[in-house]
């Protein structure tokens, strides 16, 4: 437990130093700052378009965060030559995956918080409500970030970052339609319900991140909306373990991964 905890910190340390990471949560920033005077554009609806540009905000540069930082991890260590001195020691390569990836967690946190800081800050010059809704919202969208970051350090434990990144932003473009695509593939495949139900169950290996962005769908047969009903902790709890369970499957595999990986 011991050794986890160094390595999250010490991923911690390092992704707080990478300049890049600031850039893109300057921006995030910029853009949720800018929702105030997009909001002005409005007739009477500041509040709302403040709020629902910056969730969105918050939710792509969460999404953008977590990939940047995720397929870098284990790259950077291979890169640098530095696993070799860290595979040599007493560690379980599990160790140095789930150290990596609760220190990345741990980033995510604060970036996340500061942008939802900034966002509260500007509904609050507004005269808007900082509520339960929001807190709700904020929380579904770092569990969302959560599971794309699994998904990153899975990609990087085999493949570069480029690629990695390309394979995490493809599963999370799709994890965010997974209605969409298996509702297509009925749509298109009713003459061969083997191949669509084939289809449907390979969707199932794809996170479904539309659980964690809800705000305009419709959940339980009630349309919920971040400016109206929105859906209550319950949800949250459920939607939190689903996301974590498959957060905690795609680690098992990048360690299994890994594990099997010759740096001799």
């Amino acid at each position: 437990m011991n050794r986890l905890a160094a390595f999250a910190l010490n991923t911690f340390r390092e992704a707080m130093r990478n300049k890049l990471l600031y850039l893109i949560l300057i921006f995030a920033c910029v853009l949720i700052l800018s929702a105030w005077a997009i909001g002005q554009l409005s007739m009477h609806e500041e509040v709302r378009v403040a709020r629902d540009l910056g969730l969105a905000g918050i939710s792509f540069f969460g999404v953008v965060l977590s990939i940047v930082g995720g397929v870098n991890l284990v790259y950077q260590e291979i890169e640098r030559k530095t696993v070799y001195a860290l595979i040599s020691k007493p560690i379980h390569r599990f160790e140095f995956i789930l150290g990596k990836y609760a220190g990345m967690a741990l980033t995510l946190a604060v970036q996340m918080g500061l942008m939802a800081l900034v966002l509260c800050a500007t509904l609050l010059v507004q005269g808007g409500p900082v509520d339960g809704i929001l807190a709700r919202a904020v929380a579904l969208l770092y569990v969302e970030v959560l599971v794309v970051t699994a998904v990153a350090i899975l990609f990087s434990t085999f493949s570069t970052p480029m690629l990695s990144g390309l394979y995490a932003a493809g599963v999370t473009a799709c994890g965010r339609f997974t209605p969409e695509l298996r509702a297509l593939i009925h749509a298109k495949l009713k003459g061969e319900p083997g191949l669509a139900a084939a289809l449907t169950t390979a969707t199932g290996v794809i996170p479904d991140l539309h659980l964690f962005f809800v705000s305009g769908s419709t959940v339980n047969n009630l349309r919920v909306s971040v400016n109206g009903n929105y859906v209550d902790w319950a949800y949250v709890g459920s939607a939190s373990a689903y996301g974590l369970l498959f957060a905690g499957c795609v680690l098992a595999l990048a360690v299994l991964i890994f594990s099997r990986r010759d740096f001799v």
